[in-house]
This record gives C-alpha cells, sequence and structure tokens, in this order.
C-alpha cells in the first residue's frame, strides 16, 4: 500500500467553514480550535494560545513560511483569529491568539462557566470533548500533562532574547539551532530572559561604540558557560574597562 493513502490519522475540515473562510484558513481554524480546547493559559475570561511561526509552521509541514504567514494573517485582518500579547517580558512579541467564535455563529465560548463544550454547536465537536483536529504532529507551544512539545522550555522565548541582541547592538543573529542551544543551556541553569537582556545591555554598555570589541556582541560570547554570571555581575559598568581582551575571555 503506498503510504500517501491514509496511513496516518487524516486531517479534517468542514466543506462549509473553508467555504466561509477559505481552505488554508479554515485548516488553521480547525487547528488552532483543537489547541484551545486543550490551554490552560486563560486571560480575561478565555482560553488562548501562542506559538511563533516557526513552530507553528512544524505543524502545517505542507506549506511555505510565508504562505501561513499570510493565512494567519487573513484571519486576523476578517476577525476569525484575535490577537493578544500576554507575555512576562516587555520586550517578547511572541503572539496569542484565540478564536472568536461569535463571528463564526458558534456562540461565546469563555471559560466563566468552566466549561467550553456545547454537544449542538456544529463545529466538529462531539459531547465528550472529541474533536476532528488531531491530525496533525501535536507540536506547540502549549505544555500539559498529556500533551508534548518540541521545545526544551515551552514557555521561554529565546528567540526575542536574540532579537533583542539584534535590536541592542545592530546585529543580524538569526535564529538557529546553535544560538537555541546557548540561550537554553543558560536558561537550565536558572537564567531568566530578564537576565539575558540584564546580560545583554551590560555588556552593549562596554562594547558597543568600541570597535575592537563590538565583535564580541555575540550570542557565542555573551551565553558561554564560563563567562555569563560574570557578565550578568558586571557592576563596573562605565567606571573601568578591561585593560585586554583576556581580561573578558579568560
Amino acid at each position: 500500500m503506498s503510504n500517501l493513502l491514509i496511513s496516518e490519522p487524516p486531517l479534517q475540515v468542514l466543506p462549509s467553514l473553508a467555504v466561509k473562510v477559505g481552505l488554508n484558513e479554515a485548516i488553521i481554524l480547525q487547528q488552532f480550535h483543537y489547541w484551545l480546547q486543550r490551554s490552560k493559559n486563560i486571560h480575561d475570561g478565555y482560553r488562548w494560545i501562542y506559538n511563533s511561526y516557526r513552530e507553528w509552521n512544524k505543524q502545517f509541514p505542507f506549506w511555505g513560511l510565508n504562505t501561513l504567514k499570510r493565512a494567519i494573517t487573513s484571519l486576523e485582518k476578517s476577525g476569525y483569529l484575535i490577537p493578544g500579547n500576554y507575555n512576562k517580558a516587555g520586550f517578547d512579541k511572541t503572539k496569542w491568539y484565540r478564536i472568536n467564535y461569535e463571528l463564526l455563529g458558534m456562540g461565546q465560548r469563555s471559560t466563566q462557566n468552566g466549561s467550553t463544550m456545547n454537544p449542538e454547536w456544529d463545529d466538529g465537536t462531539a459531547q465528550n470533548g472529541s474533536t476532528n483536529t488531531n491530525r496533525l504532529p501535536e507540536t506547540t507551544t502549549e505544555n500539559t500533562k498529556n500533551y508534548s512539545t518540541a521545545k526544551a522550555e515551552p514557555s521561554f522565548p529565546w528567540e526575542s532574547v536574540i532579537d533583542y541582541l539584534n535590536e541592542k547592538a545592530s546585529k543580524h543573529y538569526r535564529h538557529t539551532e546553535a544560538n537555541k542551544r546557548l540561550v537554553m543551556a543558560r536558561h537550565k541553569e536558572g537564567f531568566s530572559a530578564d537576565d539575558m537582556r540584564q546580560v545583554i545591555d551590560n555588556q552593549c554598555s562596554e562594547w558597543l561604540n568600541d570597535n575592537k570589541m563590538n565583535r564580541y556582541l555575540r550570542p557565542a560570547t555573551l551565553f558561554q558557560a564560563s563567562k555569563f554570571e560574570g557578565y550578568l555581575n558586571n557592576t563596573s559598568i562605565g567606571s573601568q574597562k578591561p585593560k585586554t581582551r583576556k581580561d573578558w575571555f579568560g
């Protein structure tokens, strides 16, 4: 039998939903709906989910990243997806989403009554909470007891740390696996995103305008295991510069 013919649970989307919002948009809404039912992130009486575009793209491997972005943007503009920002770090721009069920004609879904299920909604959801959307890889930043994630720490915005470095130091470092490993390694040691931002601020203050040292404003240096805590506790900023590069890097 061909590996392309129903050798895995198929993705299902209601044709009526595809007619209403578009095929790509319907696929995304159905998957978002699946994760919203399982989300434990509750704000302002609603369940929310969040993820980066690259992480969402892992759930839709048949699309390019730009196609995914266009479909999500279309859902935002049409009002079917409502964006939010409940990130703890101010520099973290990861978007949160909830579905505008009222616009879909499905009634309001909040958590005030302790349940988001109704057997009469025509959305592919049964009374026992089953759904037709468990058809894609369950990789999401929503981490519950029953669902795994592709991230070592799903709530930690490692990409935003790199973005903050780029913004502060006028660099162009990418969200590569090598940079991710450096940031996540420090996080696993107990350092927070604010700690990492502080390290970036500290060393930018020292090195940004120094032609010789500016090149060391890079993830491999700033998040080096043996030096990170020293950079974090650098209290000599503005008062005394190291005499040689060896003073900084050992």
